[in-house]
């Protein structure tokens, strides 16, 4: 999805796609209106002005709030600050902390050089590693400028997490300690306090939502976490973990707001300029940081323009989860009130206040990066490291990506992106998959409207491609007496191309869209089209293959020339998988006493080449006839 796509007008898209039209009804927006219209790039709407208050904090939709790919957010470094965006320890009840100050107990924060001194001296080398910058040099050739990734997803937890975690841990008291701590996490904050915890010997009750991932439940449990799992969300998980701290005497830990976490996370910083070659150093011109809660970008920022203000330190979070872009606008923090979990390590629905003051006064800007762009940034770091990141762990690769792609005349510089994590799901893997090629515009998915005529199928892919274009999904399901709709994808080498082939299919009267920029099209529809022929009716003589073809440009349109005109395709469902061969589901229609004769057009076409063709058994066609017939 495009940055300048909202998530929820795709009801309409595809109602215009199909050759509907939108109902008419009123569009005004309100606080909690989940369809919205167009906004200029980098504005509030009117409707956010109007939101409601929780606690004195603004609720707001993310979707109020969009930027084009590379676009920077602006910063409100003037306005007053707010009694709700003091930072001040969880469970603080003393009456000298309740000053416009804020938290006493840390107030090192507001003296001169009070975090590059803690940074320097901050506690998390016993359990966090050192991590290097390694250069993506594929990236770095393709956009002109040299790119460093700082590998934290190689730390012992997958993730930056544990240096915050032990940093803050480290300074509790001995009766602390024996106690215990307790924390609220979906992931990668829970593993780190358990490798603290059972580090220094302490306690660690980790709380963690129903439907965390089971790769990150069972990480704590080998690092001798007490697991609770509590609630459906992280905001219930978190809430019942601070009850219990107030209720048991115990430490809470929180993912990103205390200000030992941020120097915790500074290190990176540090590392990144002492680790960077005097040549890269000299061109450093940018630091790309993931932003979830705002921590590591607060501390990555305290350090980098303490020692060498020159270099940006920018922001990077997914449009669905877009808190501390719309925070810096405003000058104030605002809370969402629903957050994309796509790339759940940053799905945060309001920053911390310490970090939010931070980043307002040091960072450069935050830019916003959508799904496919970082499935597009997964995709990336595998093809330079063989290592495969958690999306929140590429957003950082997204947005440098973006930044310098709408700024060519930047050359020959040297930018940094940290790599956060890589504590991913496996089955989340064809999710990202399926939007990578998307993000990289290397796939484009369209919607072509032909007729229903025996062998238009056909004739349709012999007009769409040549030796340029390379069909990579084929979804169709034959319509007597109608239009058909074909959904498909089409490998490209350069954008332009897509402008030339919807020009050539316009040109032939097959009606094209590129629906690429829908993402709920990537994610649902191509797991929908097809259905039934003809309403109740059954397709005569249909008869439904599983094929096996070659994994090579021109694949499909040789089947096609095989089989059509003479033989009726009635379905064709295929998808790319990478493998030498995919597989494609066909129906075909072949009457009464021409079995043979189709047999034996398939059997030349098997002979030519690695097509392998197997009818569904009795058991596999009922199911089909389910939703076929």
């Amino acid at each position: 999805m495009q940055s300048c796509m909202h998530p929820y007008v795709h009801s309409s898209a595809l109602c215009n796609l199909l050759g509907g039209s939108q109902p008419q009804q009123n569009r005004q927006l309100t606080a909690r209106t989940h369809r919205c219209s167009r906004q200029p790039a980098g504005s509030l709407s009117s409707a956010v002005a109007a939101t409601l208050q929780l606690k004195g904090v603004p609720i707001v939709m993310p979707e109020e709030y969009w930027l084009p790919p590379g676009e920077l957010s602006t910063i409100n470094r003037n306005s007053q600050v707010q009694n709700q965006d003091i930072f001040r320890c969880f469970g603080c009840t003393r009456s000298e902390c309740e000053g416009t100050a804020g938290c006493q107990e840390t107030s090192w924060t507001r003296e001169a050089g009070g975090y590059l001194r803690q940074i320097l001296n901050a506690r998390v080398y016993d359990v966090a590693e050192e991590t290097p910058l390694e250069e993506a040099k594929r990236l770095s050739e393709e956009l002109g400028n040299t790119i460093l990734l700082k590998r934290e997803d190689l730390q012992p937890v997958h993730s930056f997490k544990v240096r915050g975690a032990f940093n803050r841990m480290s300074q509790m008291t001995e009766e602390q300690m024996q106690k215990g701590v307790i924390c609220a996490s979906a992931g990668n904050h829970a593993q780190g306090v358990a490798l603290a915890a059972l580090k220094l010997g302490c306690p660690a009750r980790i709380c963690m939502p129903i439907t965390a991932a089971p790769i990150k439940v069972e990480s704590v449990k080998r690092l001798g976490g007490i697991i609770e799992l509590v609630g459906e969300t992280y905001a219930e998980a978190q809430t019942y973990a601070q009850t219990k701290a107030r209720e048991d005497g115990l430490v809470f830990i929180s993912a990103f707001d205390d200000p030992w976490i941020v120097a915790g996370t500074g290190t990176m910083g540090l590392e990144i300029l002492r680790n960077c070659t005097a040549q890269h150093l000299k061109r450093l011109h940018a630091i790309f940081v993931p932003v979830g809660g705002g921590g590591m970008l607060a501390g990555i920022a305290s350090y980098v323009k303490a020692v060498n203000p020159g270099i940006k330190v920018y922001g990077v979070e997914p449009t669905g989860a877009n808190g501390m872009a719309i925070s810096l606008k405003k000058g104030h923090r605002v809370k969402l009130e629903h957050v994309d979990v796509f790339a759940d390590g940053v799905a945060i629905k309001q920053p911390g206040a310490e970090c939010f003051n931070l980043c307002r006064e040091l960072c450069d800007g935050i830019l916003l990066v959508n799904n496919a762009s970082t499935s597009a940034a997964v995709k990336d770091v595998f093809n330079e490291t063989r290592a495969i990141l958690e999306p929140a762990g590429a957003v950082a690769l997204a947005g440098a990506r973006d930044y310098l792609q709408t700024r060519p005349h930047i050359k020959g510089e040297c930018v940094v992106a940290i790599t956060s994590g890589s504590n991913i799901n496996f089955e989340r893997l064809r999710l990202v998959a399926e939007l990578a090629e998307l993000g990289s515009n290397a796939e484009h998915m369209l919607a072509s409207t032909i007729s229903g005529a025996p062998g238009s199928l056909q004739a349709f892919v012999e007009t769409a491609t040549t030796n340029k274009e390379n069909i990579t999904e084929l979804r169709h399901r034959h319509l007597e007496d109608r239009n058909n709709h074909v959904l498909w994808s089409v490998g490209v080498e350069r954008t332009s191309e897509i402008g030339d082939l919807l020009d050539r299919l316009q040109a032939a009267d097959i009606p094209t869209k590129d629906i690429s920029g829908i993402e709920a099209v990537q994610v649902h529809l191509r797991h929908v089209v097809g259905g039934r022929a003809r309403g109740s009716q059954e397709m005569p003589d249909e008869k439904l293959y599983s094929v096996s073809i070659p994994e090579r440009r021109g694949a499909i349109r040789q089947l096609l020339r095989a089989l059509s005109p003479v033989w009726n395709i009635t379905l064709l469902h295929y998808r790319k998988t990478g493998a030498r061969s995919s597989p494609v589901l066909l129906g075909v229609q072949v009457p009464a006493g021409k079995q043979d004769e189709f047999t034996a057009a398939i059997e030349q076409l098997t002979k030519v080449d690695a097509y392998t063709f197997a009818a569904l058994n009795d058991e596999a066609c009922s199911a089909f006839e389910m939703f076929l017939q």
